[in-house]
């Protein structure tokens, strides 16, 4: 895979920004494989997201970041640079409902999420099946007998202990406590199975039937302490019928969710989302 550093920008809409940015680049030989800006023009903020080969690059990832700082302070930015050759590790939480665990380790085992995945933790043992098919250590942690305060503390320890990046809540099926969510800030990923702001907690296709909605869909979105609210990074959806049972809903909605949270993932590891307040900018 061809080295890349992306560099990632929020910061103040101003004149010159684009130009002194394009500048730097020019200077230390960079060549610019993909650029994406956008400008919100309510809040006055700038976003930009440059993927930078690193082939004519004059500079090391430790350079770059030192010289740049002088810029970045000049233009207020929020910002970071990111080496693509370094891969982002990334714990999988699973529940019994197993379909978007198993299409996160096969996009993964094929090549197409580039990150590393050192651990599956799950609060049923026989979701230990998958993690041995594609020889990833599996945690099982048992609520019932821990209880949530214990169970959690111990999943705690487990991301800490594999120096865990993202952790993706692959229908988890369980509320992360308050301390969790502020020390994932950012970096916690959740499917949700409705077309959020609708029918946000339990049972969303069941409320989705009893509305009798003709669309239902799946959220990909990261994780806050206010539940199901958190920045949205994708949505995917499907049309129903008043003919579709609530099977058929889950059935249906199951599509949703894979493609969804597969996409939200790989947008978040190619450094294409950035989080500012309660919305989200992503870049295709």
């Amino acid at each position: 895979m061809h080295q890349t550093f992306r560099l990632i920008i929020d910061c103040p809409d101003q004149v010159g920004l684009v130009a002194g940015v394009s500048q730097f680049l020019a200077d230390h030989g960079a060549s610019i494989l993909e650029a994406s800006h956008h400008t919100d023009v309510q809040t006055g903020r700038f976003y930009m997201r440059h993927e930078i080969s690193t082939d004519s690059l004059t500079l090391s990832y430790d350079r770059f970041i030192e010289e740049f700082t002088p810029l970045a302070n000049e233009f207020q930015m929020q910002w970071k640079v990111t080496d693509s050759s370094k891969r982002q590790r990334v714990a999988l939480l699973t529940s019994v409902d197993s379909h978007c665990l198993v299409d996160l380790l096969h996009r993964w085992h094929t090549g197409e999420l580039p990150c590393d995945i050192p651990c599956i933790i799950g609060n049923h043992p026989q979701m230990k099946q998958f993690a041995d098919w594609y020889k990833v250590p599996f945690h099982w942690v048992d609520f019932k007998t821990l209880g949530k305060e214990n169970a959690f503390k111990q999943i705690e320890v487990l991301l800490d202990e594999y120096a865990i990046d993202l952790t993706v809540l692959a229908r988890f099926m369980q509320i992360l406590p308050d301390s969790l969510c502020s020390k994932l800030a950012g970096r916690a990923i959740n499917i949700h199975h409705s077309f959020l702001p609708s029918f946000a907690g339990a049972k969303p296709y069941q409320q989705a039937y009893d509305r009798g909605v003709k669309l239902i869909g799946a959220t990909c979105h990261y994780v806050t302490k206010d539940l199901d609210e958190g920045p949205i990074i994708e949505q995917v959806v499907k049309r129903i019928s008043h003919s579709d049972t609530v099977a058929d809903m889950v059935r249906k909605g199951k599509d949703c969710e894979v493609n969804a949270l597969a996409t939200g993932v790989r947008c978040h590891l190619e450094d294409r989302v950035i989080i500012h307040h309660n919305k989200t900018v992503v870049f295709a």
